[in-house]
């Protein structure tokens, strides 16, 4: 037998070993736990196998599963969070559509005590426009880094009208792609959540 013949055979022994450690620990787990497998959550040696010239070690960690029962026997499992990159929560959708509160650190504004102007403009985001604005549903870049940090796009800007104004004025919705709203009426110097 040539050096690569031995070297096959001696990893051929290493998986053998291997696969019958784990079955092995498996059914030892099966037959104490309750159907569930004991494990140490420490990795540990599962096999050594030598042959001429050839010594190979496998190292498999074990895990531990985590199930949680309720009365019936069966298994629970817990909702959880989801925090993307930007380290902030992502706010979840409740039955009617709108999003769960999250506390971003802004301060919040009830839906009711908007200006007139600026409900109205929720009310066309809510139905897809038309927008007074050529410009209204833009991309909102986010740049002075005041609302939770997003992916590019993620955020659109709408015109709030302000009645006397010669131009589209200082005040804004921009409106998040999970359901969330903010107002400004300082052309993004600062931002409310809006509640409704």
């Amino acid at each position: 037998m040539n050096a690569r013949t031995i070297r096959l055979i001696g990893s051929v022994l290493v998986l053998l070993i291997t696969i019958a450690g784990m079955l092995l620990s498996t059914q030892r787990g099966q037959s104490t736990g309750g159907g569930l497998p004991t494990a140490p959550t420490e990795p540990s040696a599962v096999a050594q196998a030598t042959a001429p010239g050839v010594i190979a070690t496998v190292t498999t960690p074990r895990f531990t599963p985590t199930v949680t029962t309720v009365s019936s026997g069966r298994p629970a499992s817990a909702p959880t969070a989801t925090v993307p990159a930007g380290g902030k929560p992502t706010p979840t959708q409740t039955p009617r559509g709108q999003p769960a509160a999250v506390n971003d650190g802004l301060p919040q504004i009830d839906f009711a005590t908007l200006p007139p102007q600026a409900q109205e403009t929720i009310t066309l985001i809510d139905r897809g426009g038309p927008f007074p604005y050529e410009r209204d549903g833009i991309a909102f870049g986010n740049r002075e880094r005041l609302l939770p940090i997003r992916a590019n796009g993620y955020y659109r800007e709408y015109t709030v009208i302000t009645p006397g104004s010669s131009d589209r004025g200082a005040r804004r919705i921009i409106a998040g792609q999970s359901g969330e709203l903010y107002y400004t009426d300082d052309h993004y110097e600062s931002f409310k959540r809006v509640k409704r």
